[in-house]
């Protein structure tokens, strides 16, 4: 409900951050999104990833709790290691995003220049996480 909130908020600041916002950093600057909006948006995506590492984690668990006792683990059903793969592979690969998530924000609020190329930074790394 977090998540859900903080992204109805940016709809409601001043004109929310549009039907074309973007997060690549150059269109999500504050010469384009002056109005916190953006900061709502970027906070509910924060915290939406937060809950799934923290579900991708319990269905990591889950999936190892179902293996009944006494069964070999190379005859754990194909579904449970399915489900155990695609949460540990999102449980590895959301801490990237929220990685991009916050140099954005701090490029927006502290004046950093993890994305703009006149300050040493390298715009085409937002593109790689």
């Amino acid at each position: 409900p977090a998540a859900t909130v903080l992204l109805l908020m940016s709809n409601e600041v001043e004109e929310g951050v549009g039907t074309g916002w973007t997060l690549y950093p150059p269109l999500s600057a504050w010469l384009g999104h002056p109005a916190p909006a953006m900061e709502f948006m970027i906070l509910g995506l924060h915290i939406a990833g937060a809950s799934s590492i923290f579900a991708s984690i319990n269905f990591v668990t889950t999936g190892a709790n179902m293996r009944p006792e006494g069964i070999a683990p190379q005859r754990t059903t194909l579904f449970v290691v399915s489900v155990i793969i695609t949460s540990f592979l999102l449980v590895v690969a959301m801490p990237v995003l929220a990685a991009g998530l916050t140099m954005l924000l701090t490029d927006r609020n502290f004046n950093t220049s993890f994305f703009d190329p006149v300050g040493g930074g390298d715009p085409v790394l937002f593109i790689h996480l």
